[in-house]
């Protein structure tokens, strides 16, 4: 099945994935879309940027649009991801085809969404939080709701959110269908799906093989103090729009304030800013009008920015696999991309774990090298090869001479 003619999609769907110029379906799409018409519960293990988004939402969009009586629920991590979601439905849907939907979500007017909900939106998008207020305040009524949707499931549970999932879920009908997403199968994910989902498809995409052979990982051993300025060197000497990433939301509006000084085409997103002006922000991201991006994980998740060329990790992530959800920022719709990791001597344990999950035949001593006499900092390209084995190549060292975004990319 590798067009989505085959796939069983109405011809008001098959034009309008055509105006979005999809016509392959990716794996998890070909594999969950025809269960999905079918009304099975679904337990896909995919990362973001796999197109799973498409691979619920057109089964969605499809059997609403053939059954009035019909509903659904979509349960997702983050604010930024529902509001990507809904838009995503909406292009699916086109001009062809009228379903009303909303985006129930924190940080928006409670009283805006009340009047939303009374207009009897069949599709509802939001965040656990938000939606179990709804509930108790007795604003939305979920017994009509015949399908339902957990969206990156893990990232919802590590960002505490099982209660009000489970309490949800116990406010919807027995009878449903259920499509659980997730990135991983820890065992929490996997009470959840035996609790929850009846006899479900199994399907595993993995994408980190195709994100490793679209983007050159790069690390650079530095001093915690030299991080700074490097960083000023590293944007100065690449082109296209980044995104850094930082630990916590007091450092990205520290590292933000300091690049604005300095010139930089800068702007930061994180848990502090209000909902409108980050969505305002990302916006003028998406639409290239400053050039770097500094944000904290949650507050990036889920983004779709096709032009990010370059990710660089000013803190490493805690988790390792948010390590693959940050550089899946770039090397989108099968782009090159770069992913620069800045590795202080506190981070070599977590940069370990890192290596073993983006390759498995990364021997210990391959990571780190014995550190070099000179106190100068040193950057490696890291090349995977077919076989599994990985070498390492020195980064050359670009001369600073002025703020000109248009010089070489790194290879």
């Amino acid at each position: 099945m590798d067009n989505f003619l085959n796939l069983g999609i109405s011809k008001e769907i098959l034009f309008n994935l055509k105006s979005l110029n999809l016509v392959k379906p990716t794996p998890v799409q070909q594999r969950a879309i025809v269960p999905g018409f079918e009304g099975k519960d679904i337990l896909a293990i995919a990362n973001t940027g796999t197109g799973k988004t498409a691979a619920f939402g057109i089964p969605i969009i499809q059997r609403l649009n053939q059954n009035k009586s019909l509903s659904a629920l979509i349960l997702s991590p983050t604010r930024e991801l529902s509001i990507q979601i809904g838009k995503h439905l909406r292009e699916l849907m086109g001009k062809n085809i009228n379903i009303k939907s909303a985006v129930v979500i924190g940080g928006d007017s409670m009283k805006k969404q009340i009047e939303l909900i009374k207009k009897k939106p069949r599709i509802i998008i939001g965040t656990p939080g938000r939606i179990y207020d709804h509930i108790n305040r007795k604003t939305l009524n979920l017994k009509s709701i015949n399908i339902l949707v957990l969206d990156e499931t893990d990232r919802m549970l590590d960002l505490g959110f099982i209660q009000q999932i489970q309490k949800i879920i116990n406010f919807l009908p027995s009878k449903k269908q259920t499509l659980l997403f997730s990135a991983t199968l820890p065992k929490n994910i996997r009470n959840i799906s035996t609790k929850y989902l009846f006899n479900p498809v199994n399907i595993s995409v993995e994408k980190k093989e195709k994100i490793l052979q679209n983007i050159n990982h790069i690390t650079l051993n530095i001093n915690q103090g030299e991080k700074y300025n490097k960083l000023l060197q590293e944007l100065d000497t690449r082109e296209g729009s980044v995104i850094v990433f930082m630990k916590t939301k007091h450092s990205s509006k520290k590292i933000y304030l300091k690049l604005l000084k300095d010139g930089q085409s800068v702007n930061t997103i994180h848990g502090n800013i209000r909902q409108n002006k980050r969505i305002n922000i990302l916006n003028k991201f998406r639409n290239q009008k400053f050039r770097v991006l500094v944000a904290t994980d949650i507050a990036a998740r889920g983004l779709d920015i096709p032009h990010i060329e370059h990710v660089i990790n000013y803190d490493l992530p805690q988790r390792t696999e948010d390590y693959i959800h940050r550089i899946g920022r770039t090397a989108r719709a099968g782009k090159k991309g770069s992913a620069l990791s800045f590795i202080s001597e506190n981070d070599k344990k977590i940069w370990k774990m890192i290596s073993k999950l983006i390759n498995p035949n990364i021997e210990d001593k391959e990571i780190f090298r014995k550190k070099s006499k000179t106190p100068k900092s040193k950057n490696k390209i890291i090349k995977f090869k077919k076989n599994g084995s990985v070498s390492f190549k020195k980064k050359k060292n670009r001369k600073n001479k002025s703020k000109d975004f248009t010089k070489k990319k790194v290879h």
